[in-house]
């Protein structure tokens, strides 16, 4: 069973996704809002209370706790072969990346041409895989931390990659809500590690967000892709314009072939 703390966070989560303040859960709770800073931050919760705070977050105790033990036997990455298995069946990978963002049953064939057997199968699926846990009420749950990433250059990876060649760069990036950024620049190698450590701190920003706002409704959500890359590289127009390197001078002796006067005398 997850600790007080861990249930205590997971509840403050659940409250930011449906927009509710401390002020609200103050005025439900019939508390100053000091009073229910100070129950979130040093504990001291009654039962009762923290029931009723979970009700207004569209959550139950039994649920945080749930989703607090399942975090602890899930993987942040796939094996090659649980990769391989979900590429076999395209509407299984469509069915994998909606559960990954946070889709019940009822949304993904809302959304999709998907009939809700066929969604159950490719969902029993995933779980076999060991993807997801399929739990009563067709609800899931995943088996991935929401700091999840496919594997580098695996076959989702690589298909995402081709696809993005064919069609997430065609965009123009010039809506409000749309941002590409290209940025040369050269820098040494020290600089060139912290930058790799910056981005992967906004990925996992990112995902934390995803993960805050999962309760929301679905009408009141979008899909966006987060696409980042960042390695030593040039265009290969450039390279070609590049100056030959000077060859290093060779010594007169040696480039004949002669003996240099410093060497021993052959045996």
């Amino acid at each position: 069973m997850a600790d007080t703390s861990t249930l205590t966070d997971s509840l403050k989560r659940a409250l930011r996704a449906r927009r509710i303040n401390y002020s609200q859960v103050a005025q439900s709770l019939e508390l100053s809002e000091a009073s229910v800073k100070r129950l979130f931050s040093k504990g001291g919760f009654t039962l009762e209370r923290f029931e009723q705070v979970c009700a207004m977050a569209g959550t139950s105790l039994l649920e945080l706790a749930r989703e607090s033990d399942s975090g602890r036997d899930a993987v942040s990455q796939l094996t090659l072969e649980q990769e391989r298995a979900i590429m076999r069946d395209r509407k299984l990978l469509l069915v994998a990346v909606c559960a990954l963002n946070h889709l019940g049953l009822e949304e993904i064939t809302s959304l999709y041409d998907l009939t809700k057997p066929e969604c159950i199968r490719q969902l029993l699926e995933l779980e076999r895989i060991r993807f997801l846990e399929l739990l009563p009420g067709n609800r899931i749950r995943l088996r991935v931390t929401h700091a999840f990433t496919w594997r580098p250059n695996g076959p989702i990876q690589q298909y995402f990659k081709a696809k993005a060649q064919n069609e997430y760069f065609q965009g123009a990036f010039d809506r409000p809500e749309e941002t590409m950024l290209l940025v040369n620049a050269m820098l040494p190698p020290s600089m060139i590690g912290v930058m790799n450590s910056k981005l992967r701190r906004l990925a996992n920003e990112f995902a934390e967000y995803h993960e805050d706002h999962k309760r929301m409704p679905l009408g009141e959500r979008r899909s966006v892709t987060l696409l980042l890359a960042f390695r030593p590289w040039e265009l290969e127009d450039f390279r070609e314009l590049r100056r030959p390197r000077p060859e290093k001078a060779v010594p007169r002796s040696v480039a004949e072939g002669s003996v240099p006067r410093s060497a021993p005398p052959a045996a």
